[in-house]
């Protein structure tokens, strides 16, 4: 019994005048009452296949319930292309109809959709020809990531998304209880009794598995998470998302030196693997979405990346004489404006900033001998500013407690985190790397809602 073949490996590898299984969505349509082209897309590629159907030979009723977006199963015999536009072509011997497509309704038309419309029908923006791109270039960069650190000896730990701990001190955090919330226990101060919750305790969706990844790298050596996190930002930006993924390697032994290193390949790695594997969807995104979008990731692997500290670029960006819509000055966090203005103007590379003031970071970086700066590292590309976030992490009981205590954190929450520095402690680095920002950035694409399947943003949690 034949079996189905791929539309891609149809394309690629194509053995003309042999008999086919072709089952996909149909495109398009055209053609008279003698001969009918269909175009079907079944995911595997950007690009469709087109079946050549002799209306003669087929049931009326069957060619008019195949419309655009309907589910067919075609089987015929793989042919060279009389027509201009495609190599190979299928003349069908049969098809069955899989499932209908009311032609009236159906929301994905010939004509172009906004990336908005698309969004509130994100249950169907996959057969598009930008998002099937925008998504197979995600699970590209999925595997590449796996790959990358797999080859490296690095151990994936699986860091729980139900925490105690809030890695940032933000304090912007989902919170997760099985408590009736009209019906909510308070102790003998009117506070919350969470001794009755499922977990017994103040518990809320992760920020990061960095804090716990720490604790892996510690006894493993070099780990890498990569999951979901969750920040309740009321953010409609659109940089921003409640639920995004992230990977975050920690290291043993690793100074701020050996982090930079390693950030930098690993990002080259990354989009390399992306021109070499993806060439058909970047060429598609290149030409419909951001026609720079080939140079800007070129630009990224054929240059080294500049590093500079944060007190030098403070520096440049003050002398620059451009007026900013956020003010420069040390101790002020970058802003995007600033971040790119770096990169795209000043040195024309990608660049990583580094020795950060400790008041606009996070407790667990390290503090170097001045007393006001620590050893962090941002690393920032054209296009988009910040991609990396990073750190060499106090590994020094005393300096790590006594920065729990200036922050005003809960050190009885993070006894475990500090009890690393307590027995066998080690010097150790890792970074951050949010997952979408890297989409955003290989795909071209303006949006962060665009480059996750179902974005959850304030107000939405739809499908």
């Amino acid at each position: 019994m034949m079996k189905r073949t791929k539309v891609k490996a149809l394309l690629s590898a194509p053995q003309l005048g042999s008999d086919v299984i072709v089952k996909g969505w149909v495109r398009t349509k055209r053609g008279n009452k003698n001969i009918l082209f269909i175009a079907l897309n079944d995911g595997s590629t950007i690009n469709n296949i087109q079946v050549v159907v002799d209306a003669a030979s087929f049931d009326e009723n069957l060619l008019k319930d195949i419309t655009t977006g309907a589910c067919i199963s075609v089987t015929g015999k793989l042919v060279e292309s009389q027509g201009q536009g495609q190599s190979t072509e299928i003349n069908a011997a049969s098809i069955e109809l899989y499932g209908k497509s009311d032609a009236e309704t159906y929301p994905l038309q010939k004509k172009g959709h906004s990336m908005e419309f698309l969004r509130e029908n994100a249950h169907l923006r996959f057969r598009t020809n930008t998002f099937g791109a925008v998504f197979r270039i995600r699970h590209s960069m999925a595997f590449a990531i796996h790959n990358y650190f797999n080859d490296k000896g690095f151990v994936y730990l699986h860091t729980p998304i139900v925490t105690g701990s809030d890695c940032e001190g933000a304090g912007e955090m989902f919170h997760v209880t099985t408590m009736d919330l009209k019906n909510i226990p308070h102790d003998e101060a009117g506070s919350v009794d969470y001794k009755s919750d499922f977990f017994g305790k103040e518990t809320n969706l992760t920020v990061s598995g960095q804090l716990e990844g720490e604790l892996g790298a510690l006894a493993l050596g070099d780990i890498y998470t990569f999951g979901p996190t969750f920040r309740a930002e009321n953010s409609n930006t659109p940089r921003h998302l409640a639920e995004f993924w992230m990977i975050e390697p920690e290291m043993s032994f690793y100074d701020l030196t050996d982090n930079m290193d390693l950030a930098e390949d690993f990002l080259k790695y990354l989009i390399r693997y992306a021109l070499e594997n993806c060439k058909e969807d970047l060429d598609f995104l290149n030409n419909m979405i951001d026609k720079a979008l080939l140079e800007r990731l070129k630009f990224v692997v054929e240059n080294e990346f500049i590093r500079v500290t944060y007190t030098e670029a403070v520096s440049i960006l003050t002398a620059s004489g451009k007026k900013w819509d956020y003010p420069v000055g040390w101790g002020r966090d970058l802003q995007s404006e600033h971040e790119r203005y770096l990169v795209e103007e000043h040195f024309k590379r990608p660049v990583i900033l580094t020795d950060y003031p400790k008041e606009i970071k996070a407790f667990y970086m390290k503090q170097n001998a001045d007393g006001k700066t620590v050893r962090a590292m941002d690393v920032l590309f054209p296009g988009i500013g910040e991609i990396i976030g990073g750190s060499q992490r106090e590994d020094q009981y005393d300096l790590l407690l006594a920065r729990i205590k200036e922050m005003k954190l809960p050190e009885k929450e993070l006894w475990w985190y500090l009890d690393t520095r307590k027995y066998g402690t080690a010097p150790h680095s890792g970074f951050g790397l949010g997952f979408e920002r890297l989409i955003l950035f290989v795909t071209g694409m303006s949006n962060i809602r665009d480059v996750i399947p179902f974005p959850r943003t304030p107000k939405n949690a739809e499908f």
